[in-house]
């Protein structure tokens, strides 16, 4: 019976969730932020490619 009054008082779990899930949501914004920027490269990579095509004929 002590084990689980123990076990009830115990916060540690309860704080490594915490980190888990702080971890998780810095994840989803990182991926949301560099989708964003990956776009942004793809879309000013090909109007160079398009310039230097135009330069060239």
């Amino acid at each position: 019976m002590t084990f689980f009054k123990n076990m009830l008082r115990d916060e540690e779990g309860a704080t490594a969730i915490e980190y888990g899930l702080i971890a998780a949501l810095i994840a989803v914004a990182a991926i949301t932020a560099l989708q964003g920027v990956g776009n942004e490269l793809n879309t000013t990579f090909n109007k160079v490619s398009e310039q230097l095509s135009n330069a060239n004929t």
